[in-house]
C-alpha cells in the first residue's frame, strides 16, 4: 500500500494562520508609519493644496515635522529645493550615485528665493518636477509635468504625481512643516512602480525634513552655517531644545 500524506495538526495550521497574520498586520503597520512618519492622524486626513489635482489618489504619504523657527524662517530653506538649485537636505551622496549630480545648501541664496507657476524644480538633470502653485511662506506644490496642452499626465507616463510643502505656525514661535505625496495610477501596473518610488521617498523626506529642520533652526554664528543673514528674519531663528 502507498504511504498517505500526513495532514497538518490543526494546532500546526492555526499557528501557521496566525503567524501570516501577524507577518501582514506587521507589513502593513510597517507601511502606514512610512507613509505618514510624524504626521498626526488629523494632518493625514485633512485636505491640503494641490491635492485637487490628484483627485482619487492610489497612494498618498503624509509626513510632518516641528521646527523651532518661525515660518518665515523655514520658507526659505523650503522655495530653493532643487537639483540645480540648494538641493534637497536629504542623503546626497545616495541621490549623487543616481546621477543627481547636487549638493545640500547650508545658507539661503538670494538667487534662489523666487520660483513662479510654470518653474522648473529638477529632481534629476533629466527629470523635473513643475510648480504648480506658490503661496510665499505658506505652500508650495509642484506636480510631475503635463503634457503640453494638457492637464494630467501623458499617457505614457506610468503615474500622476503631485508635491506639496505646507507651512503652519505652531505655539511657541515655532512652524509645523507637512510634505504630502499624491500618486494617481495612469495603469493597472503603476503600482508595482509607485510602492518601491513611495518606499525610497520616505527614507529621504525623513533625512529632508531633518535637514530642514537642523538648518532653520540654526543660529547666525553657528559653526556649520556659512551664510550671511537672509533677507527672510534669521536673527529670529532658536536651537532646538535638546
Amino acid at each position: 500500500m502507498s504511504a498517505q500524506p500526513s495532514r497538518p495538526a490543526p494546532g500546526h495550521a492555526l499557528a501557521l494562520l496566525a503567524a501570516v497574520a501577524l507577518a501582514g498586520w506587521s507589513a502593513l503597520t510597517f507601511r502606514t508609519a512610512y507613509l505618514h512618519w510624524g504626521a498626526t492622524t488629523e494632518e493625514s486626513r485633512e485636505l491640503l493644496p494641490g491635492d485637487e489635482l490628484v483627485p482619487d489618489p492610489g497612494l498618498v504619504a503624509t509626513r510632518a515635522i516641528t521646527i523651532e523657527a518661525l515660518p518665515e524662517a523655514v520658507w526659505p530653506w523650503v522655495i530653493q529645493i532643487g537639483a540645480d538649485r540648494g538641493g534637497f537636505y536629504s542623503y546626497d551622496r545616495l541621490e549623487n550615485l543616481a546621477g543627481c549630480r547636487l549638493r545640500s545648501a547650508d545658507s539661503v541664496v538670494d538667487e534662489w528665493q523666487h520660483l513662479a507657476p510654470g518653474d522648473a524644480v529638477r529632481l534629476h538633470p533629466q527629470v523635473a518636477l513643475t510648480v504648480v502653485a506658490v503661496d510665499p511662506g505658506h505652500s508650495l506644490v509642484l506636480r510631475g509635468a503635463p503634457p503640453p496642452g494638457g492637464d494630467g499626465p501623458a499617457p505614457d507616463v506610468p503615474y500622476d504625481f503631485t508635491w506639496s510643502f505646507v507651512l503652519r505656525r505652531h505655539p511657541h514661535l515655532a512652524t509645523r512643516l507637512i510634505t504630502r505625496e499624491r500618486f494617481g495610477y495612469t495603469h493597472r501596473w503603476s503600482p508595482l512602480l509607485v510602492e518601491p518610488v513611495a518606499a525610497a521617498s520616505a527614507l529621504m523626506s525623513q533625512k529632508m525634513l531633518r535637514g530642514m529642520r537642523d538648518r532653520a533652526e540654526r543660529q547666525p554664528g553657528d559653526p556649520a552655517s556659512t551664510a550671511a543673514p537672509s533677507r527672510t528674519g534669521t536673527e529670529t531663528f532658536r536651537p532646538r531644545a535638546k
